[in-house]
């Protein structure tokens, strides 16, 4: 009887052993799996990211070979998974929209049109400036140069005898922006 009793034992520690370790597998013990969790509006993301323009040149991205591959590498800058909360506006709203729905590891490709990126060009954002504050704030203007105006930055346009042109548009402003995302990690 002591024998069976021993053996008996033996065995449930073993079977218990098997469905527990087999419970964890499987991934029902943690009900804060990150995998099943889904990014929505209010939840913090961590995403890795390359933005192309329609013809394919790469203009940004989180992951430093991407960088340095395609010529925008900045030693500068510390390349890591862009971390944001869905919903709060500090993103524009068509990456922001794209995340929404997608599962930690997914990959996802989406076209963002002006609209829902830098929003479309603004001519009244195109503002002629006599030359003549240029001199008084001892500022030689130079076509292509961005200054700042007032905290804004504009981009010089023209410059003539009597007026330097200032565009105050997003250099991304008119531009269809795609982008390649790869969710690295979600919170609650």
């Amino acid at each position: 009887m002591k024998l069976r009793l021993c053996t008996f034992t033996k065995l449930s520690i073993i079977f218990g052993s098997l469905i527990i370790l087999s419970t964890a597998l499987s991934g029902c013990v943690s009900s804060s799996n990150t995998s099943s969790m889904v990014v929505k509006n209010g939840t913090t993301v961590s995403v890795d990211y390359i933005g192309k323009f329609e013809n394919g040149t790469v203009f940004d991205t989180s992951i430093k070979s991407v960088a340095i591959k395609n010529g925008i590498y900045n030693p500068n800058r510390d390349y890591k998974p862009l971390n944001f909360t869905v919903g709060d506006g500090r993103l524009i709203k068509g990456f922001e929209n794209a995340v929404i729905g997608m599962h930690v590891g997914e990959n996802k490709t989406v076209t963002i049109p002006p609209e829902d990126a830098y929003g479309l060009r603004n001519d009244k954002l195109i503002i002629p400036v006599p030359t003549e504050a240029f001199k008084k704030a001892n500022i030689t203007p130079i076509v292509g140069k961005y200054i700042y105006v007032r905290g804004a930055p504009a981009k010089i346009i023209k410059v003539n005898d009597t007026h330097v042109v200032l565009d105050f548009n997003s250099p991304m402003a008119g531009k269809t922006l795609i982008f390649t995302i790869k969710v690295v990690s979600i919170e609650k």
